[in-house]
């Protein structure tokens, strides 16, 4: 089973957060949602989804949860 984490980021930091998902190998995919209003969704798998979000609340970032 798939989940998705949905995050709302400044709409400049959307490729930071991309890079940084390539640096880990892929743990989390990136898809921009609305790239007006900085939402995107990060597809994951049940093994990674605590890795990345132990990554995103570490990054040097704002953002919330959706």
């Amino acid at each position: 089973m798939n989940d998705v984490i949905h995050v709302r980021l400044e709409p400049t930091h959307i490729n930071y957060v991309n890079r940084i998902m390539e640096g880990y190998e892929y743990l989390g995919v990136v898809t921009t949602v609305n790239s007006c209003e900085g939402i995107i969704a990060i597809r994951v798998t049940p093994d990674t989804v605590n890795d990345v979000r132990t990554i995103l609340a570490n990054l040097p970032i704002a953002f919330e949860y959706l």
